[in-house]
């Protein structure tokens, strides 16, 4: 792979400039292995923010930088959320049917709001999902983890992505929302279609939208017990619609993010033997697992989206007004500058960006390790003889500008007797 020289102006690398040469996010390469080269590179060529492509046509700036991140992240003033700030879109650039517009497209959640606005809609989004009572969450997960290992521990082999870190947040998705076990189905195939950033993504997000609103109209009829009754009667007066988008923006970030990081972490337990044998042997704790993965394998690499509100240089670029950024969590993660001289993270560090940074930082971070840590633990004490049954190297991967997560993780281990 090959880039204009670091000497190169930066306005002819601007993503208003259509450059052709800018490395591309979407497709199969880099895949989840390759990432580390593909940060190393960019910041060898460009520094902490270089020029990408998210879709033929779509260009944007990666920061990749952990000072960078955190810049863009908390200045809302120069970077905001609100996607019609961009300028690709505004000249016709980037049609609505783009495959990367059911995420990066506007809509009344507070992914997509500054100031006031955010802060009404995140109030209400986050105190909901503090009501959540933790201990009746876990008792839920461990419920649904041990059935999902009951199914396939007779056949002493199984995809662990596709029986059981696909599975489990989405029975955790469907409970929450109160959904039946067919809706809820439908919910998730919808969502994953969504964040592809394929031909099909815009016929995802309206399949979700349309059972969204379903749920929440009946929800307005007849609250229950579940996240979009509780969003509906908050004090903060969201409308029908912010309900309805915010529920997907919940759900769009979190279980998607939930299922790669139980995947990631699986893999490092199977392909790790000296992480492996630190948790078995108690140097390690469950949690501290989970951090290193967050430093190593963070489950959004590229976290959409901020829109500069201004022209202004970043770490040397010339960003103009109207121009995409995402931040590059991953890449941060790796930033020389915040790891040790050996590259490794030190356990019990948290200050990896792997949740995002400043007033949008991800307000279901608990939940989302409460599930993950419950589904690794359960995994692990109930089948302690996982084996990978293939070569580490020939794991797919899923194809996103947002993430690259496993596609498959195939195992083999010594067969259980069925659960009377």
């Amino acid at each position: 792979m090959s880039y204009p020289p670091q000497h190169a102006h930066p306005a002819s690398r601007s993503p208003g400039g259509r450059c052709p040469t800018a490395p591309a996010l979407y497709g199969p390469e880099p895949d989840g292995d390759g990432l580390p080269a593909f940060y190393a590179e960019l910041r060898r060529e460009y520094g902490p923010v270089a020029p990408v492509t998210l879709a033929p046509g779509v260009s944007a700036w990666l920061v990749i930088g952990h000072r960078e991140v955190l810049h863009v992240a908390r200045e809302e003033q120069d970077f905001s959320h609100d996607p019609r700030r961009w300028s690709l879109p505004r000249e016709g650039r980037v049609l609505p049917e783009s495959p990367v517009m059911p995420v990066l497209g506007w809509r009344p959640a507070l992914l997509y709001a500054d100031g006031q606005q955010h802060r009404r809609m995140r109030t209400a989004v986050s105190e909901t999902i503090a009501g959540l009572d933790g201990h009746e969450l876990r008792r839920s997960v461990r419920a649904a983890a041990e059935e999902l290992i009951a199914a396939f521990a007779p056949r002493g082999e199984a995809d662990l992505v596709a029986h059981y870190a696909q599975k489990l947040p989405s029975r955790t998705v469907v409970r929450l929302l109160g959904l039946d076990e067919r809706t809820g189905q439908q919910l998730i195939w919808a969502i994953t279609g969504t964040v592809a950033a394929n031909a099909d993504s815009a016929n995802a997000g309206r399949r979700m939208s349309a059972i969204l609103a379903g749920l929440v109209a009946d929800r307005r009829r007849d609250p229950g017990p579940d996240l979009a009754s509780a969003l509906l009667g908050h004090p903060a007066g969201l409308s029908d619609d912010e309900v309805l988008h915010n529920l997907a923006v919940m759900f769009l970030a979190g279980h998607h993010t939930t299922v790669n990081w139980i995947s990631a972490t699986l893999r490092v337990l199977l392909c790790d033997p000296a992480f492996r044998s630190s948790l078995t042997g108690g140097h390690l704790t469950v949690d501290d697992a989970l951090d290193l993965v967050l430093w190593r394998h963070p489950p959004t690499q590229h976290l959409p989206a901020r829109y500069a509100t201004r022209d202004l240089e970043l770490a040397g670029r010339a960003v103009r007004a109207g121009d995409l950024l995402l931040l590059g969590l991953a890449g941060a993660n790796q930033d020389p500058d915040v790891l040790p001289p050996n590259g490794v993270p030190v356990v019990g560090n948290r200050s990896h960006l792997s949740f995002g940074a400043g007033p949008h930082t991800c307000p279901a971070q608990d939940p989302a390790r409460l599930i993950t840590r419950t589904a690794v633990d359960t995994l692990h004490h109930r089948i302690p003889d996982l084996r990978i049954s293939v070569p580490e190297p020939d794991l797919p991967w899923l194809r996103s500008p947002w993430s690259k997560g496993l596609a498959a993780l195939p195992v083999r281990f010594a067969p259980r007797p069925p659960t009377p």
